[in-house]
């Protein structure tokens, strides 16, 4: 058992190593990004399901935590004080798959074209789920979610997602450089890292098992490898699938869907997979706790609709421009640690890591780290 386990282990460290400098980075300026940009005023933004709402829903989302429990946790709550349903979902959406540290993982593990799939297909299933909406969600259901969300079950990350240390004032820049700017993004990377560590962690210690423990013609047979239609089809409609029931999201999700396009899944297929973060398991529990059993049901069909829809459209058009990877060569090494330029950007970006901590503890944040996973101070209505 100690030689296959240690496999695992070792293909999880290296993973680990690979992508230490790009997570620190990504937390880094999401930090920054969420620092300048408050919550406060996210519900009178998102009055209505219009393009225009939708943009700023995106936009928005981007700028917020890629953790996926305070993704819907403050979907809920902005949708309690007002926000349209449609538009909240959209800035929960944006929150887990438009943020600038998925694009960054993305890009280390997989490749660019990855990264560029991901930030043209996350629009593209928003205004999907847009239009599912529209023909298919009832006002009576609104409702009867709206009255369900207005009796403030707990999920996760409440805390979390309740808190805003935006700086206000001045120009972008000058709150940046400000002390209360260099505070507030020490906070929200510090925070960050709080509430994804745990996906990060097991996403990478499933992903080392699947490539230890699972035989390449186990995947080879389930993406159907060996018919190349097929899979371009098959791989969006399996891809979401195997990330329901792989209990992974956010993050922690990008080894995995490294472990399964080396294993053959189709590109568009791991579009899907990395969309789904916002249906496994846990996820759709609290949207039950949220808005009740049958909004749970009707997200998680129109959810997996509008991903796989989307998965499809990246397929066709990315393969038709000559973008899909010719050869499967995402980074799912054995462990080493050697003194080459991953190892200089690791021990670089650690030393920024550091830096943030101690401003953090410094100013008084570590009571904040008690908080997140409770409910937010006050009410959140």
């Amino acid at each position: 058992m100690l030689g296959p386990i240690g496999h695992a282990l070792s293909l999880a460290f290296a993973m680990f190593w690979e992508i230490l400098w790009a997570l620190i980075l990504g937390f880094a300026l999401s930090g920054a990004v969420q620092a300048v940009v408050s919550k406060a005023e996210m519900s009178r933004l998102l009055p209505d399901d219009s393009p225009r709402s939708l943009a700023t829903a995106c936009g928005l989302g981007a700028a917020s935590s890629s953790c996926s429990y305070a993704a819907v946790a403050l979907a809920r709550s902005i949708f309690r004080k007002g926000a349209n349903f449609t538009a909240a979902m959209a800035f929960q959406f944006a929150s887990t798959n438009l943020v600038i540290e998925l694009g960054i993982i993305m890009a280390v593990l997989l490749g660019w074209q990855f990264t560029v799939a991901e930030f043209v297909g996350g629009p593209l299933m928003i205004a999907l789920l847009a239009l599912l909406f529209r023909a298919t969600l009832r006002r009576r259901l609104v409702e009867q979610a709206r009255d369900q969300a207005d009796l403030g079950v707990a999920g996760r990350m409440e805390g979390h997602a309740g808190m805003d240390m935006a700086v206000s004032g001045g120009s972008i820049w000058s709150r940046l450089r400000s002390p209360a700017g260099f505070t507030a993004t020490s906070q929200y990377f510090v925070m960050d890292w709080a509430s994804i560590w745990v996906d990060v962690a097991v996403g990478l210690l499933v992903a080392g098992a699947l490539a230890a423990w699972v035989p390449q013609h186990f995947w080879q047979g389930l993406f159907l490898e060996g018919r190349p239609l097929a899979a371009k089809l098959w791989g969006p409609l399996v891809g979401p699938l195997v990330s329901v029931l792989s209990f992974v999201c956010s993050i922690g999700n990008v080894p995995l869907a490294a472990v399964l396009w080396n294993g053959g899944i189709s590109f568009g297929g791991v579009v899907a997979f990395i969309f789904a973060d916002l249906i496994v398991l846990p996820v759709l529990s609290i949207y039950r706790r949220y808005y009740g059993w049958r909004m749970a049901g009707f997200l998680l069909l129109t959810f997996y609709a509008a991903m796989v829809a989307a998965g499809l459209v990246v397929e066709l058009v990315f393969g038709a421009v000559g973008l899909v990877p010719a050869e499967r060569a995402a980074k799912v090494v054995e462990a080493s640690v050697t003194w080459n330029y991953t190892t200089v950007l690791n021990l670089v970006f650690l030393a920024v890591a550091a830096v943030l901590v101690a401003r953090f503890v410094r100013t008084g944040g570590a009571p904040m780290l008690r908080m997140m996973g409770g409910p937010p101070a006050g009410s959140d209505r």
